[in-house]
């Protein structure tokens, strides 16, 4: 598919994108949003385009956010040459603003709306208009048969003009640039309906096919708009991870003075100021101050991060406490979110060079097409010797082997599937997500809040002396800590410690009739602890033993179900999880896994994933946390929770709104069966096709008919996909 026209949104001439050029390594360095890629084919022109200038290192589009990555060895000035190579191949950019765009689809979106409802109240119309003729038969006059067909002509030219547009300028930008796609027949064939239609109504016998032109535009945009309504959100999750990063940052200068900055303008050895609530702009050390961080971005684990002087932190991460003075170590750009951002594109990127197999099939459409609309012309101006005959059973070719139902065949299957699973509590993001899912063999979780419920509870309360767990609970009633309220829930309402104090970084202390009472983390009573599966927390009462406060994620009630039933289908399961390895292989153990990974960062998980797809396999990711969305955009599909960070959610194919594990299941069988019905719909694609197409090219078939019989196909084809609901 050619480019889709965006000529509205084409501001690069008003932008100098020099001012957006970064250098680095010696490399100028670029980011610049694509207007109107909207396949496989537009991503091979665009880098393949830029690519023929030697001086260009690299060129990567991505198709979800419409990124493109520019790089190239000379001078920063180039970069106005390179939007103006891609305006000139039909693809105008301008700079990569994250903070201010859109989505790119929405526009194209709202565009397909609006022409398939005036196709539709067309057809309707026209529809009406054609009965009328045909009941009169030869009862109505021919001055008032011409006039049906005026009326016709009033009601579908400009409606076919308006409705038509996202396949004219296709075929119109494929043409100018010097190859064909599945719109140019088809735009061919209405061009060629109407023509002739019109000599009808004017000047000819009065045979006309008005409603043959408008029904195959309704039909055709009905698969397009619900191809495109199920991808539209295809590049939330990189959009969402570039808002999370701070748009502004607090500068210290040498004079003591805090001044505010963009955070773009950090560089790395600039001393900031971060205050409570704040999220981290750059990677960088503390230098001042004691805090507790979120740090669920880089581990995925909710309990927070204890920083201190020394304590390396990343761009993202939220401050909860304390105020801190930092250091930076990187700008912006070159940031941990920052490079998630980029791990998540190049995951969306991976995908949609993923070749769907109604691309497949079209590959051999347009050929075909054109080369069964020619020999018809030709073979009937040879036998017959008059261009009318020849050129209508041209046209019925034509639209006879329109792709309704190839159109119609992958998408009304993902319709009633998606209703399926809404039903079922899953929710589809993804176009091809169902596809994709059906055919993976590996299944890897995430731990945290994915096969555990994410919140840790008190597992050692029999352990613990009543009077030891009342003083416990009331210092933990006064604290957010993720341990402290696991006691208070465990402990239930009751009395609170006035003067309780909270730590950061530490815990909660407090005096007592004179007694100095801590509950906190070891390392803040100096207590030495050993490394095993549990997370713990202590009780100091004066001079007293310290008592530990033992916790552990508890498993979903459904995690044991969901892994043995994947692995009945045939899936390998794996666990790949942050947090620290005595957790993870107790839950491993637990859950009878013998593959697992502990402490594993973003690009960790992503490696592991690629290593199993070198291995040939198929692999599907299920996780939760902000740190997962690298690696579910990576993954070939992926699940997320409807408990998720939003990042997470908006990276994945597959949202668990009821937060069931085994919905997960439930979503594979149901992928495995929409595959099945797809397959099928190709079946009775290529029947209709081997049955119509010769009555079409012997001349048995007029233009009428076809359009009758294409949109007979395209009816089955919806009937087929339809089994699925049940």
């Amino acid at each position: 598919m050619a480019a889709l026209d965006s000529s509205h949104l084409d501001t690069s001439s008003q932008v100098d994108p020099q001012a957006f050029v970064r250098i680095a390594d010696g490399q100028s360095r670029l980011d610049l949003l694509v207007r109107g890629a909207v396949c496989a084919g537009c991503i091979a022109r665009i880098e393949s385009g830029l690519r023929e200038d030697p001086r260009v290192e690299n060129a990567r589009l991505n198709l979800s956010t419409g990124r493109l990555a520019l790089s190239w060895r000379g001078d920063p000035a180039l970069a106005s040459e390179y939007v103006s190579k891609l305006r000139s191949i039909g693809y105008p950019a301008t700079p990569y603003e994250p903070e201010s765009e859109a989505d790119p689809q929405k526009e194209e979106e709202r565009k397909l709306l609006r022409a398939m409802a005036v196709a539709g109240f067309a057809m309707a119309n026209v529809m009406l208009l054609s009965i009328s003729v045909w009941a009169g038969g030869m009862e109505m006059t021919e001055t008032m048969q011409s006039l049906m067909h005026r009326i016709s002509a009033l009601i579908v030219l400009p409606a076919a003009a308006y409705a038509g547009q996202p396949f004219f300028r296709s075929a119109w930008t494929a043409l100018r640039n010097g190859h064909v796609n599945m719109d140019v027949p088809i735009s061919l064939a209405v061009f060629l309906a109407c023509g002739l239609s019109i000599w009808e109504t004017f000047i000819g016998h009065g045979h006309t096919y008005y409603d043959a032109a408008v029904m195959l535009l309704f039909f055709l945009l009905i698969g397009r708009f619900l191809d495109m309504r199920l991808r539209a959100r295809a590049g939330e999750a990189a959009r969402g991870l570039a808002a999370m990063q701070a748009a502004t940052a607090n500068r210290l200068r040498p004079d003591g003075r805090v001044e505010a900055i963009p955070a773009r303008d950090v560089l790395a050895g600039d001393r900031l100021v971060l205050a409570a609530g704040d999220r981290v702009p750059v990677d960088a050390v503390v230098v001042e101050g004691q805090g507790a961080l979120d740090g669920s971005l880089v581990t995925g684990e909710t309990q927070p991060v204890e920083a201190g002087p020394g304590t390396e932190i990343f761009s993202g991460m939220l401050n909860l406490d304390a105020k801190l003075v930092l250091e930076a170590t990187a700008d912006r750009d070159n940031s941990l979110l920052a490079e998630i951002t980029r791990l998540v594109e190049a995951g969306e990127q991976s995908r949609s060079r993923y070749v769907k197999l109604a691309d497949r099939a079209a590959k051999l459409y347009v050929p075909v097409v054109h080369s069964l609309a020619a020999l018809t012309l030709v073979g009937w101006l040879i036998i017959g010797g008059e261009a009318r005959p020849a050129i209508i059973n041209a046209i019925a070719v034509l639209i006879i082997t329109c792709p309704c139902a190839l159109g119609l065949a992958v998408p009304a299957v993902q319709v009633v599937a998606s209703g399926r699973l809404y039903r079922e509590g899953v929710l589809v993001k993804s176009g091809d997500a169902m596809e994709r899912l059906a055919g993976i063999d590996t299944a890897v979780f995430d731990k945290t809040g994915t096969l555990t419920e994410g919140r840790p509870r008190l597992i050692n309360r029999s352990d613990i002396a009543d009077t030891d767990f009342e003083t416990a609970a009331r210092l933990a009633r006064t604290s957010r800590h993720p341990l402290s309220r696991a006691v208070a829930d465990a402990a239930g309402m009751g009395e609170v410690t006035g003067d309780a104090r909270e730590v950061s970084g530490g815990g909660v202390e407090a005096v007592e009739a004179g007694v100095t009472i801590r509950f906190g983390s070891a390392r803040w009573l100096g207590i030495e602890t050993a490394e095993d599966a549990y997370t713990e927390a202590w009780l100091q009462i004066g001079d007293q033993e310290p008592v530990c406060f033992r916790f552990q994620d508890q498993l979903r009630a459904d995690a044991k179900a969901t892994i043995k039933a994947l692995q009945e289908r045939g899936c390998q399961v794996e666990l790949l999880s942050g947090d620290r390895t005595g957790p993870v292989a107790s839950i491993a153990r637990e859950l009878g896994l013998d593959t697992w990974q502990a402490e594993l960062k973003p690009q960790d998980k992503i490696a592991r994933l690629e290593a199993l797809k070198a291995q040939g396999r198929s692999v599907a990711m299920i996780g939760d946390g902000i740190n997962d969305a690298p690696a579910l955009a990576a993954a070939d599909v992926s699940i997320s929770l409807a408990s998720a960070a939003e990042i997470s959610q908006a990276a994945a194919d597959f949202v668990l709104q009821a937060d069931k594990l085994d919905s997960a299941v439930i979503a594979l069988d149901v992928s495995r069966g929409a595959k099945r019905r797809v397959l099928e719909n190709f079946g009775l694609a290529v029947v209709y096709n081997m049955i119509a197409v010769p009555l079409a090219v012997f001349g048995f078939v007029t233009p009428l008919v076809a359009a009758i019989a294409m949109s007979g196909s395209s009816i089955l084809v919806t009937l087929n996909a339809l089994r699925l609901s049940r």
